[in-house]
């Protein structure tokens, strides 16, 4: 009787571990706003470092970890006249990682609150987010 409950209380005891490594990203973006730099981490292993853009002053990019809500591969903001917003990765209400074609300011504060990247690694990322899904990507943003 010993040993069987000996047995029970560690198998109870692996349940949580398995529970956490199931919930772990195959894919983060983390997002360091004071550096104004992403960095993409796929399957645990840095694939990417990346410049961005995040909100200016007047404007704020939310801190935190976020799961992509949705995605949309041709996005044109309703809210800024129309402006392109390409490969957006939206995660929380009207904020989203997208491309931006002001690749001079990449690298310093310059949008309205949203991560900016170079079309080419906003679609990079695009791409990785729908070949692991929403449940596998984390977006992970700290000042």
């Amino acid at each position: 009787m010993k040993r069987f409950i000996i047995a029970l209380l560690l198998s109870l005891a692996v349940i949580p571990l398995q529970t956490m490594e199931t919930k772990a990203a195959n894919l983060t973006a983390r997002v360091d706003i004071s550096q104004q730099v992403m960095v993409v981490t796929h399957r645990g292993r840095v694939k990417y470092r990346w410049k961005v853009s995040t909100g200016r002053k007047g404007y704020y990019t939310p801190t935190g970890t976020y799961s992509p809500k949705w995605l949309s591969k041709h996005h044109r903001s309703r809210k800024y006249n129309n402006a392109p917003m390409p490969f957006a990765i939206f995660f929380r209400g009207g904020y989203a990682v997208h491309g931006t074609n002001d690749l001079k300011r990449l690298g310093r504060p310059a949008s309205h609150g949203c991560i900016r990247l170079a079309p080419k690694h906003a679609a990079t990322l695009f791409s990785l987010v729908q070949r692991e899904g929403f449940k596998n990507t984390r977006i992970v943003i700290r000042r």
